[in-house]
């Protein structure tokens, strides 16, 4: 079927758009609303997934101010995301980061946050992917009371082939727009919070009984984030529960798709920040009372269960029964993220196309299910290439690149937090709102994660950090983050002997209307 061309055309003036004409990308016009839209940052997020596969790292990080650290690192996920709310109201842009840093910025540094965004979505995809690989096996194996069958997860090539046929299923409904998207969200982050909230009121039935050894009674010193022993600790906990909190903006990659597209986004990324931080809050503290930060037992630190802490838990907190539920909220998890995560990349890739920063391939839109198609396929491509390969490559790979992810989502988020500033700069004075939110937040929010950048991108270098695993002497996850974005130039170079125009300031900037649709 012949897809739509949003490319920019011969004969318009500024990046496609004919003089005080504002035009749209081809997207579906108001089919997403204020609930779906907050749903689908919620999904994106995937909070019983980022709980069962950060839980027990974090804890082994920082100890018992596991609760402090998730409250520390949606300080400046929150600060962050005023900073998207102003950008978005002043250019609803579907290409969101990208889009806002180059009319800042200009094209180069734009062209590298973009980047950013999209290599960021290709690796949590893998990682969703791959989650939601074990934990089908895992379910099929309890169902049956067959161990067997759940032990074909670690044969790696049934657990590559599944998990190939899983991005193809979450690349196929993503391709066929928002409003299947939307219907499928509603049930699966429907259902992954009630199983949530039932794992953490029998988390604390289990801990007012004293049922395991290692619980701990409640102490308000768990929110003291100055009482994490080490700064290098510290920082790895915080890249740990940024990434927790990653994928919120997926509500402002669907701006020109939402009714009310300036506003409703952004209020949308705010219910599902206090959605997050609530429901991260009280799983971490429910579960230290009931079994420790410990690394015996039951303990969340245990390294033989703290990349998967729900697979140890289920059972001893919620029953044989129930806790099967448990298992199939991680799976429903994993695999809603996995289906609404190629939202942002996909449109991410669309604008960076339409705007001539990408082959103009990628600026087609699907007539029928208004998508952007050919977008959505080749970042499911690249999923499964990433996943197949890191997963030969190496045993850790979850692990490792959740920590490399870290360093992504600091780079691209506190450059469009310092966007904001230096875009609205002329109007910070013009009232006490302007001032803080167009300015003293975002440069917060900005600073806190360039902070955490590159103190990760120091404390990485270490061989040890991460799961210990190493290329050549180097450890994987520095190879992993620095080696990504290091792609990203090459490739940034490359598409500059391309498109020329638009790297030389042509296309896109600060002056030139976005094309977005009207609401």
């Amino acid at each position: 079927m012949t897809q739509l061309d949003v490319r920019p055309r011969a004969g318009d003036t500024v990046s496609g758009v004919a003089e005080g004409d504002v035009r749209g990308k081809g997207l579906g016009k108001g089919s997403v609303g204020l609930v779906g839209s907050a749903v689908i940052g919620i999904s994106t997020v995937a909070p019983v997934y980022c709980l069962t596969s950060t839980l027990g790292s974090t804890a082994g990080e920082v100890g018992m101010q596991m609760p402090a650290i998730f409250l520390a690192g949606f300080l400046p996920m929150l600060l962050v995301a005023f900073a998207y709310r102003e950008l978005n109201k002043a250019m609803p842009d579907c290409g969101t980061s990208f889009t806002w840093t180059v009319k800042a910025f200009g094209p180069r540094i734009g062209w590298m946050c973009g980047w950013g965004l999209v290599i960021a979505t290709i690796i949590v995809l893998s990682n969703l992917a791959g989650v939601a690989t074990s934990y089908f096996w895992l379910l099929a194996g309890e169902i049956t009371n067959n161990p067997s069958i759940a032990a074909l997860d670690d044969n790696k090539l049934v657990h590559i082939a599944t998990c190939l046929t899983l991005i193809a299923v979450a690349t196929a409904i993503s391709y066929r727009g928002m409003t299947a998207t939307k219907g499928v969200q509603y049930a699966l982050v429907g259902l992954q919070l009630v199983v949530l909230a039932v794992f953490v009121a029998m988390a604390f039935q289990k801990a007012s009984a004293g049922t395991f050894d290692t619980g701990l009674d409640f102490s308000w010193s768990w929110m003291n984030p100055f009482a994490v022993e080490s700064m290098a600790a510290f920082t790895a906990g915080l890249s740990l529960s940024i990434f927790m909190y990653w994928g919120w903006d997926a509500c402002l990659a669907t701006n020109e798709e939402t009714t009310g597209s300036t506003k409703t986004p952004g209020r949308a990324s705010l219910i599902a920040m206090v959605v997050l931080v609530g429901s991260y809050l009280a799983t971490g503290v429910a579960a230290q009372m009931a079994v420790g930060a410990g690394g015996e037992g039951l303990g969340l630190a245990n390294e033989e269960t703290s990349g998967n802490v729900f697979a140890a838990l289920a059972g001893p907190v919620m029953g044989p029964v129930l806790g099967i539920l448990l298992f199939v909220a991680v799976l429903a998890s994993a695999a809603a993220s996995l289906q609404t995560t190629f939202i942002p990349v996909a449109r991410t890739v669309l604008a960076m196309s339409a705007y001539e920063a990408l082959p103009p391939s990628y600026a087609k839109v699907h007539p029928k299910f208004k998508t952007p198609g050919r977008a959505t396929v080749v970042a499911g491509a690249a999923t499964g290439a990433f996943y197949t390969v890191m997963t030969l490559v190496s045993e850790n790979v979850l692990t490792d690149t959740i920590f490399a992810l870290g360093l992504m989502i600091c780079f691209y988020y506190s450059l469009t937090a310092f966007a904001c500033v230096w875009f609205f700069r002329g109007v910070l004075r013009r009232s006490a709102r302007d001032l803080f939110f167009k300015g003293v937040f975002p440069v917060l929010g900005g600073l806190l994660l360039a902070a955490v950048f590159f103190k990760t991108l120091y404390d990485m270098w270490d061989p040890a950090y991460g799961s210990g695993s190493t290329v050549l002497g180097v450890g994987s996850v520095f190879i992993i983050g620095v080696g990504l974005l290091a792609l990203g130039l090459v490739i940034m170079f490359v598409t500059a002997r391309r498109s020329p125009a638009f790297f030389r300031g042509e296309v896109l900037t600060k002056s030139t209307p976005a094309l977005v649709v009207e609401d």
